[in-house]
Parts: C-alpha cells; structure tokens; sequence
C-alpha cells in the first residue's frame, strides 16, 4: 500500500504546483508582457480615474447618453444590480414567460417615453438582456435609434451624432465573427469630449 500511495501523492504535489501555481504565473506574466492594456480588465480612464472597462456595461439612463443593453445581473440578495460582474447571468426567462414579456413592454415604453418622436420598431438588443447581462455593446441599429433622442438632449447636430456613432461601429471580429457593434462607454465619452 505504502509503495503505491506515495506515488500518487508526489505526482499530485507536483501536479498541484505545475498547474495551479507555475501555470498561471506563468501565462499571468506573459499576458501582462504581450497584452498589457487587455490583462488589466480593458480599463478605460479619464482624468487619471477609471471610469469603466471595455467589456463590462454601465447604466447609462440620463437622455443625453446612449442606453446600453438591458442587465438581468442582481446581487448576493438577489435583488437587481445592473452590470454586477460578481454575478453574470442572464434572466433565463423563455420568450413564452409573461414576465419578460412585461419586462419588454415597460423597456419599450421608457425608450418611447424618453424620444416619443423615435419612429420603426425598436431594435430588439435596446429590450433584452444577453446571456452574461454584461454586455458593453449595442447593435449600429439600436445606436441610430437612439441618435435623435441624445442629439437634442446635447443641443448637438444630429448628423455629428451620427458620424460619433459611425466613427464608434466596430466590425465582426477578424472579419467573420460575430456582427458590427457599438461600445456605450466609448461612445459616450466620445460625445462628452464633443463638446
């Protein structure tokens, strides 16, 4: 017994340090050597503070921002916390669930509510939440619907708005994956520096 019960615990040690410490040390290191700005969380600063990160949403909900993605995220309590990367996860709720369908008018209502001169439908990612309820990203879409509500809200141009929100489209990454998106945060920096 004694002859095999060694073995396992000198491979489990050497295991248990090989990839729960040397590992990530390693790869830990060599991220924050190739890419600096990404292994710190995507920070975004503005007058030496940070403000957000690229890849977590914020509630944006004045009239002079663009609104982000809806989020399903809550708190330790369960109660609704938007954008709380502690607790990822979306509502699960089916599109048969009267609940999210109540949740999908009262959004509806609050977007015509804030522009009721937004004509067309309203694109469906300004009234759902995605699956991690951290998405920093809207559709170009749902960008332009909201364009004439922040233009005036700005006292800006709504053709400038337009070009930010141009300017802001990000491609499908590599060129195939996924569809061109819009970055709230940056996108409102962008307009707050505008002035």
């Amino acid at each position: 017994m004694n002859l095999q019960l060694r073995p396992a615990l000198v491979s489990f040690m050497a295991l248990s340090a090989i990839t729960g410490l040397a590992y990530p040390f390693v790869i830990t290191g060599l991220s924050k050597m190739i890419f600096p700005k990404q292994a710190a969380g995507s920070l975004i600063r503005a007058n030496g503070q940070v403000i957000g990160s690229e890849l977590i949403g914020q509630p944006f909900t004045a009239p002079k921002d663009f609104w982000g993605r809806p989020s399903a995220t809550v708190d330790a309590s369960g109660k609704p916390l938007p954008y709380n990367g502690a607790n990822s996860g979306g509502s699960n709720l089916a599109p048969s669930n009267p609940s999210l369908r109540t949740a999908v008018e009262e959004r509806i209502a609050a977007l015509r509510a804030a522009d009721p001169e937004a004509t067309g439908p309203v694109p469906v990612d300004l009234v759902t939440t995605s699956a991690s309820g951290l998405d920093p990203h809207i559709s170009p879409a749902a960008a332009a619907f909201q364009v004439h509500r922040v233009a005036k809200a700005r006292g800006l141009d709504e053709a400038k708005v337009r070009d930010l929100v141009a300017a802001h489209t990000e491609g499908a990454q590599l060129g195939v994956l996924g569809d061109a998106r819009v970055n709230v945060l940056k996108l409102n920096r962008a307009l707050e520096q505008a002035k």
